[in-house]
C-alpha cells in the first residue's frame, strides 16, 4: 500500500451471460482498462456507441508507472472529460535541465510560446489518471465495465470476433463486431493470435524509486550523466503529485533486480543523492529493462491493437502512454464511421499507416536517446562524454545532447487522407498537422480554440466581422451539416457574431489568425482528432466535400 494514495476496489458483477445462461454480443469489446483502453472506451461511448470494457484486475495500476503526460495527450483528455482534474492534481512543467557530472550543459523549454491552454507536460502518477478515467467512464450510460474478467481465448471471424472470458463464477462466451486490444506490452491476445512484434531489447536495467519528501527543488525535469553521487551512470529526477518524487537510477545489465529493489540497497543510493539530512519515505520501488518494438500492422480484420500491445518504447521521452492515447484518438473516429456505414473498412488501414508512422518516429527517437544514455562501447561513451563537455560552452554540441527527446505529436504530412495545399500558407498548420491551440471568446463560454472544435469534422472559416457574412456564405456553410459525413461550420472572427446560428469564436488576441495564417475567406477542414485535413484561401464547397471524401476513404 502507498502512504499517499488509497487504491479503489472495483466491484465484480456476475455477467448476465452466466447469470442468464446465454451468450452475449456487443458492437465493440475493448480489453484492458489501463489509460489506453479506458480512453478508447470513453471516446467511442461519447460518440454514442455501446461499448463493453473488460479487465482482469479490480483496481488501478500498482505504483506510479507512467508519470509524464504531454500537452497533446492532455488536449485529448480534455475532450474525454478529465483533462482539467488531471492538470489540477498534477505538477505542470515546461523546463528540463541536463547535467554532466556537476555542471549544467543543456536545457529546454517545451512551451516557449505564450497563450496555450495546457503546459508542455504534467507529472502525475498513473493510478490517478486511471482513477479519473474510470470515474468518467461510469458516467456514460452506454459504457459497461467488467472487472476480474480475463480473456482466455479469441477467435476472429469475417464479421466479428468470439471471446472466451474467465471470471470468479466460471467462463462464458461473448461475441463482438469489433475487438480493440489494449492489454499491455505482453499482450496475451497478441500471443493467442500468433501475431508478430519486432524490435530491440536494450541490455540495461534501471531502478525506479518513488520517495515522499518535502523539497524546494524547481518543478523541472533534471537529468544527470555521471553525477558524483552515482558515478558512471545516469539519474533522472521528477516531481509528482503529493510530494512524491520519482528518481530513476541506471544500474547496468549485470545488476540483480531482486537485490536492487531491497530497501537496504535503495536507501543508500537515495541518501548519496539527497544527503543524509534530507528526510524521505520510500513509497514504491521497481526495476525495469525496456525495448523498442512494434507490430507490423495494428489492424487485423476485426481486431485492432492500440498502445503498448501494438508498440513499445523506452521510458525516456514519455512516449508510452502519450502515444497510446493518441492511438485511440486516431482510431475511434475512424472505427465509428466504419461501423455507421459512412466509410469503408479501408479507413482502418490508415490507422496502421498513420500511427505506425508515429510509432516509427517514437522508436527512432527513443532508440537514439537510449544509445546516448547507455553507450554500448568505450568509443561510444568517449564520444558521448566529449559532446557533454563541449555542450557546456558551445551551442552546436547542445543539439547533440540526448537525455530523452520529449513526446510531441506526429505531423502526418504524408497521410493519404490529406488534401494537398493548392495555395501558399505560412506557419506549421499544414495538412496532417496536429492543431495548435489559441485563446478565443464565445457565447457558450469556450475560451480556447481546441475546446471549441474536435470530435467531428469541422470547417473553420475566417472573417474579420462575422456579422457581415453574406447570405450565400452562411447558407453554404450551414449546408455542410446535411452531408452523408456531416461537417460542422465554425466561424473564427476578429469581431461580431455570425448569422444563421453558425458557431462563432472570437479571436480577440489574434493568435488563431497568426498560427493558422488566416485571411478573410480562409477555410480549414479539421478532422475529428484535431488534425488539419485541408485548407484553402477561399471557401469552395465542392473542394471541401471532395476533401471530406478523401479524409474518409470515400474518394
Amino acid at each position: 500500500m502507498l502512504s499517499t494514495f488509497q487504491y479503489p476496489k472495483f466491484e465484480y458483477v456476475r455477467p448476465p451471460e452466466i447469470a442468464e445462461g446465454r451468450d452475449g454480443r456487443y458492437p465493440v469489446v475493448i480489453v484492458g482498462a489501463g489509460p489506453v483502453g479506458l480512453a478508447a472506451a470513453i471516446d467511442l461511448a461519447q460518440q454514442g456507441q455501446r461499448v463493453l470494457l473488460l479487465d482482469n484486475d479490480d483496481t488501478v495500476s500498482i505504483g506510479s508507472r507512467g508519470v509524464c503526460y504531454a500537452k497533446r495527450a492532455l488536449e485529448v483528455l480534455d475532450r474525454l472529460g478529465c483533462g482539467e482534474e488531471m492538470v489540477r492534481k498534477g505538477v505542470s512543467w515546461n523546463v528540463g535541465r541536463t547535467f554532466f557530472r556537476e555542471e549544467e550543459v543543456f536545457s529546454f523549454d517545451l512551451c516557449p510560446e505564450p497563450d496555450h491552454h495546457r503546459p508542455g507536460m504534467i507529472n502525475l502518477q498513473q493510478y490517478y489518471l486511471e482513477d479519473y478515467l474510470v470515474k468518467r467512464a461510469r458516467r456514460l450510460p452506454n459504457l459497461e465495465m467488467r472487472f476480474r474478467s480475463n480473456v482466455i481465448a479469441v477467435t476472429p471471424g469475417d464479421d466479428g470476433v468470439t471471446l472466451r472470458v474467465e471470471t470468479p463464477d466460471g467462463a462464458y462466451t461473448l461475441a463482438a463486431d469489433w475487438l480493440v486490444v489494449a492489454d499491455g506490452a505482453r499482450s496475451p491476445i497478441r500471443t493467442m493470435l500468433g501475431l508478430d512484434i519486432e524490435g530491440k531489447i536494450f541490455m540495461d536495467r534501471f531502478l525506479i524509486a518513488d520517495v515522499v519528501m518535502k523539497a524546494e527543488y524547481p518543478t523541472e525535469r533534471w537529468f544527470w550523466f555521471d553525477p558524483p553521487f552515482h558515478p558512471n551512470q545516469s539519474v533522472l529526477l521528477h516531481r509528482q503529485a503529493d510530494n512524491v518524487w520519482r528518481i530513476d537510477f541506471q544500474l547496468g545489465w549485470q545488476a540483480d533486480p531482486e537485490e536492487e529493489k531491497k530497501p537496504e540497497n535503495v536507501i543508500p543510493r537515495i541518501k548519496a543523492m539527497l544527503g543524509d539530512e534530507r528526510e524521505f519515505e520510500l513509497e514504491w520501488v521497481s526495476v525495469y529493462t525496456f525495448q523498442c518494438r512494434r507490430m507490423n500492422r495494428f489492424n487485423h480484420g476485426r481486431v485492432l491493437f492500440a498502445g503498448d500491445s501494438a508498440h513499445q518504447v523506452s521510458p525516456f521521452g514519455a512516449r508510452g502512454a502519450n502515444s497510446g492515447i493518441q492511438d485511440t484518438d486516431n482510431l475511434m473516429w475512424k472505427l465509428k464511421l466504419v461501423m455507421d456505414g459512412k466509410a469503408p473498412a479501408a479507413l482502418l488501414d490508415t490507422y496502421t499507416e498513420e500511427r505506425g508512422y508515429a510509432a516509427d518516429e517514437n522508436i527512432m527517437n527513443s532508440t537514439r536517446s537510449t544509445d546516448f544514455i547507455t553507450p554500448k562501447s568505450m568509443v561510444s561513451k568517449t564520444f558521448r562524454n566529449a559532446v557533454l563537455d563541449l555542450a557546456e560552452h558551445y551551442p552546436f554540441a547542445r543539439a547533440l545532447v540526448n537525455s530523452g527527446r520529449l513526446s510531441v505529436p506526429s505531423f502526418l504530412a504524408d497521410s493519404r487522407l490529406n488534401t494537398a495545399d493548392g495555395e501558399r500558407f505560412a506557419g506549421n498548420m499544414i495538412p496532417g498537422a496536429p492543431m495548435d491551440d489559441a485563446p478565443v471568446e464565445a457565447a457558450d463560454g469556450t475560451q480556447w480554440l481546441l475546446g471549441g472544435v474536435g470530435s467531428r469534422f469541422q470547417a473553420l472559416y475566417y472573417a474579420e466581422d462575422a456579422a457581415a457574412l453574406d447570405a450565400g456564405t452562411v447558407h453554404a456553410l450551414a449546408g455542410l451539416a446535411d452531408a452523408a459525413v456531416p461537417v460542422e461550420a465554425v466561424v473564427v472572427a476578429a469581431r461580431g457574431t455570425a448569422p444563421g446560428g453558425l458557431r462563432t469564436l472570437i479571436d480577440a488576441k489574434g493568435r488563431v489568425r497568426e498560427r493558422y495564417d488566416l485571411q478573410p475567406g480562409t477555410t480549414y477542414l479539421l478532422r475529428p482528432d484535431q488534425h488539419v485535413a485541408a485548407r484553402w484561401r477561399n471557401l469552395d464547397i465542392a473542394k471541401l466535400r471532395a476533401a471530406v471524401a478523401r479524409a474518409t476513404c470515400n474518394a
